[in-house]
């Protein structure tokens, strides 16, 4: 197992989840015993904002200033589409905010 490998112990567990929107890569879902709820991001979107953290900080490291305020702006963009879309999920189903 490599360093970035993570290993799971113990056998999947089914659970039932109350769903706030519909699947798409980004589903607002809340999962049994949590207050609120979550957000669940596809892997490959996952390894996509990954990716553009791994941009920016390179970017850094090269001094390249623009290039940083670039892809941070494009993953600020992304993020807080995210969180739109959390936080009308919530607004629609009458859920407090927990931030």
């Amino acid at each position: 197992m490599s360093a970035g490998d993570v290993r799971l112990d113990g056998a999947m567990e089914r659970v039932e989840a109350e769903l706030f929107t519909d699947g798409g890569n980004n589903a607002v879902a809340r999962l049994p015993p949590r207050r609120f709820p979550g957000v669940l991001i596809q892997g490959d979107s996952l390894s996509v904002i990954r990716s553009e953290v791994a941009e920016v900080l390179e970017a850094c490291d090269q001094g390249d200033l623009a290039g940083v305020r670039e892809t941070a702006g494009l993953l600020l963009a992304d993020l807080d589409e995210l969180l739109a879309r959390y936080t009308a999920a919530l607004d629609a189903h009458e859920v407090p905010r927990p931030y």
